[in-house]
């Protein structure tokens, strides 16, 4: 089960947000598993569920209960296994539950036993309990931010099972967890920029040295109050002084440039985004709507932005700057546009269902120019023209990526003047169509100056919250093997 989960977030994510596969269609999401792979054929393999959403709010306790007792049913059915591929995010937040991978991954231990092996992938931005990091025997995660790296990484994590398996070695002899009292958002630790460029260029080497296994960082998620959200390294091998050097040296590495990072890209409230938006002449610029970004786990609904852009005067008139604005989730509006139709005209108000904290519905007067069904995320997705705006509105939440994901609609975002997106740092495709990009801090439940943020549970001292803290123990800490206590 993946996902990403804002406690901050006014929203909630029930099972049906989780995309699950099961069986061999899984097997569809992995290409390095495909039928005629190499990987494939060094093993027999029994898969059983995968539950991925995209980033949202906090999951109910029932939705967790019935997908992971289904995963669990469904391991039970091929016992015993050598080994299990645990593919997580690392950032779930449950109703009630501290530490959901934590306690999935000792659910599913009680299923295999404590001979299988288990070999768990995430994202660089999950978070590593003690009780994962136990239970875990192999571990590792992306090095890369934006994730160009991810199926690599999760191939990565299962060849180590395999090879374990093959060698007879078995589980890896030491496990060195380092928490790093850290909480940063991800568009201040992208590796496209210092410092965690270099940071995290120290980890594939280390992870070569003789007598380890793999290495990682995770910089954690910074949008949920939860005592297991902070940094963590992680090194497995057979080797115990090299797996503490090597834990010791990426912590102390991390902490050294703590004071370094930055936003990924420039940030400034979003009148001024819109008013350097307006004078560029390069095509197109983008800026990034950040306090509701529904790929970090905002609600993904929130109108501020929208409202304050259809308030300018520079976009009333058709003849102004062209601006797309993706996108703002309203069913009920969505209805209501399929009724008139395309080339119709439309009143009625949108977003704001689920977090009116910073504005209520906004009310939409313009023509419709494109209804578009069949979407695997947004279901159904509306294009209306209101001023020199195109506000793209989808039945349900849909991170806008991809190009195609505007052409599809009919919409150029090359030749527009400004385009909007609810996002944080940009993924390949926009970064790679941008003129100019500047981020925008705008309010939500990923909102990016934390300290806005009513963090209760998390533990304290914590950078940058607490500025001026003492410098932390950094010294490795040796996880017990899974079978022991």
């Amino acid at each position: 089960m993946a996902i990403e989960s804002s406690t901050f977030s006014l929203a909630e994510t029930h099972k049906e947000g989780f995309r699950a596969r099961r069986g061999e269609e899984i097997f569809s999401y992995y290409p390095f598993l495909n039928v005629d792979s190499v990987t494939r054929n060094r093993a027999q393999y029994f898969p059983a569920l995968r539950g991925h959403a995209i980033p949202g709010g906090i999951v109910t306790r029932k939705a967790y209960a019935n997908l992971l007792t289904e995963m669990l049913e469904l391991l039970k059915e091929n016992l015993p296994y050598d080994g299990v591929f645990f593919d997580i995010h690392g950032a779930m937040s449950v109703v009630g539950l501290d530490d959901p991978e934590g306690d999935m991954i000792q659910r599913v231990r009680e299923v295999v036993g404590y001979e299988t092996i288990i070999s768990t992938s995430m994202d660089l931005h999950g978070n590593v309990s003690w009780q994962l990091a136990h239970q875990s025997d192999l571990i590792t995660c992306y090095r890369l931010a934006p994730h160009e790296d991810a199926l690599e990484s999760k191939k990565r994590a299962l060849v180590n099972l395999i090879e374990r398996l093959e060698s007879g070695k078995g589980k890896p002899a030491y496990k060195a967890w380092i928490p790093v009292p850290i909480l940063l958002p991800g568009e201040k630790t992208s590796t496209r920029i210092e410092p965690a460029k270099s940071l995290y260029a120290q980890v594939d080497p280390i992870s070569k040295h003789q007598g380890i296994v793999d290495a990682a960082i995770w910089v954690g998620y910074a949008w949920a109050d939860e005592p297991r959200n902070r940094a963590v390294v992680m090194v497995t091998g057979d080797d115990m002084k090299e797996v503490k050097r090597s834990a010791e040296t990426l912590a102390e590495s991390f902490w050294n440039v703590r004071q370094q990072f930055e936003f990924v890209a420039p940030v400034a409230p979003l009148d001024s985004c819109l008013e350097m938006a307006i004078q560029s002449r390069k095509k197109p610029f983008i800026i990034s709507d950040m306090g509701d970004n529904p790929t970090a786990g905002g609600a993904g609904d929130v109108t501020w932005t929208l409202k304050q852009i259809l308030d300018n005067k520079a976009f009333k008139k058709q003849k102004g700057p062209t601006l797309i604005y993706a996108s703002i989730p309203s069913p009920k509006f969505i209805e209501k546009a399929i009724e008139i139709g395309i080339g119709g005209h439309i009143d009625a108000f949108a977003g704001a269902d689920i977090d009116d904290r910073y504005e209520g519905p906004i009310k939409l007067k313009g023509k419709i120019e494109t209804i578009r069904h069949g979407d695997k995320d947004a279901e159904t997705e509306v294009v209306v023209s209101v001023g020199s705006v195109k506000v793209i509105v989808t039945k349900k939440r849909k991170p806008y990526h991809y190009e195609s994901d505007f052409t599809n609609l009919f919409l150029n975002p090359r030749q527009a003047d400004i385009v909007v997106v609810k996002i944080g740092y940009l993924v390949p495709d926009l970064y790679n169509m941008r003129g100019d990009w500047i981020m925008a801090l705008t309010p939500g439940g990923v909102d990016q100056d934390l300290h806005r943020l009513p963090y209760k549970r998390i533990i304290r001292p914590m950078y940058p919250l607490d500025e001026d803290m003492a410098k932390p123990d950094l010294s490795a800490r040796f996880v017990p093997l899974s079978q022991e206590k």
